[in-house]
């Protein structure tokens, strides 16, 4: 009798060494297995717990065998502290969904650059996920220009941020168009860093307003000829002296920045300045050399005149 009470508060004793788990619990377990269709963790409970496949993540793409290891620590909620198997069942995805955005509001403060494949593309953007939570790139925000065919970035990978976080609303927006932005501003600073002011270049002009022309210089680059760096003469538009698409030399004059300044006269600068052309004089006002047999209308009006 006495070993059978014995026994009994040993039992009791043991159950009570273990917590006490409800559903809606998140705990950090440890994945000891991996099969296709689930993933078994150690509770340090007397009974293990399993995570089913469509419990891992909301993105279709996610694999167990590729996307868990034995000996990851995740958190898992539960969702059933006791099956008809005697398991307990968690879930990721539950999990995910409510921590998981204090951390994307914090990859929005940081500027995190993420990976994102293209799942879905609708008229107004492309769909895909983000450490499992669904995220949206708008079609304004998918390259530098408006995308309309979205459906040609199915499949494709698209570095991106964050722009838009929203917990209450489980709304996540990207932009790749940012990072498109930031890495072509690097990008042509590198190459203007390969110019220098004096530098001869040659480019078709593709751009004609009032007050200059801009000159495509290669690389991408253009720079702008000021009205005044065209030609040597005064002149109330540059259409008087040049044409779209025309190809001319220029020589740089300035670089400040990322704005390039060049001129076309300065390749001019020996030939002579076309404003102050000769004239000839009509006969009837043109002097004789010898001025006593000076008979031109001037001459004629000086005469009796004592200077």
């Amino acid at each position: 009798m006495a070993q059978e009470e014995s026994m009994k508060d040993y039992e009791k004793e043991l159950d009570n060494s273990f917590p006490i788990l409800k559903e809606g619990d998140i705990l950090d377990v440890t994945i000891i297995g991996i099969s296709e269709t689930e993933a078994t963790v150690d509770l340090n409970y007397y009974t293990e717990g399993i995570i089913p496949l469509a419990e891992c993540s909301n993105d279709p793409a996610f694999s167990i065998k590729n996307d868990l290891d034995i000996g990851d620590v995740v958190k898992a909620m539960i969702i059933d502290s006791e099956n008809a198997s005697g398991n307990v069942i968690l879930s990721l995805r539950e999990a995910n969904d409510i921590l998981i955005w204090d951390e994307l509001k914090e990859d929005y403060e940081d500027g995190t650059i993420f990976h994102m494949k293209v799942t879905e593309a609708v008229p107004s953007g492309v769909i895909g996920y983000v450490k499992g939570i669904r995220a949206f790139i708008p079609a304004s925000q998918i390259a530098l220009e408006y995308v309309e065919d979205t459906q040609s970035y199915t499949g494709m990978t698209l570095d991106a941020v964050i722009i838009t976080v929203d917990a209450k609303e489980k709304r996540l927006v990207l932009s790749s168009k940012m990072i498109a932005r930031e890495r072509a501003v690097v990008e042509k600073t590198k190459k203007i860093g390969r110019l220098n002011e004096g530098d001869i270049v040659e480019g078709a002009i593709e751009r004609i307003e009032s007050y200059g022309v801009f000159i495509e210089i290669g690389e991408g680059l253009t720079g702008l000829c000021h009205i005044s760096q065209i030609t040597n003469r005064f002149i109330k538009s540059p259409k008087e002296i040049v044409k779209l698409g025309e190809t001319v030399k220029a020589k740089i004059i300035k670089i400040e920045g990322d704005r390039i300044s060049l001129s076309i006269k300065a390749l001019l600068e020996d030939e002579p300045d076309e404003s102050e052309e000769s004239y000839e004089i009509p006969k009837e006002y043109s002097t004789d050399t010898d001025a006593s047999h000076d008979e031109s209308p001037f001459a004629k009006l000086l005469q009796g005149i004592q200077l």
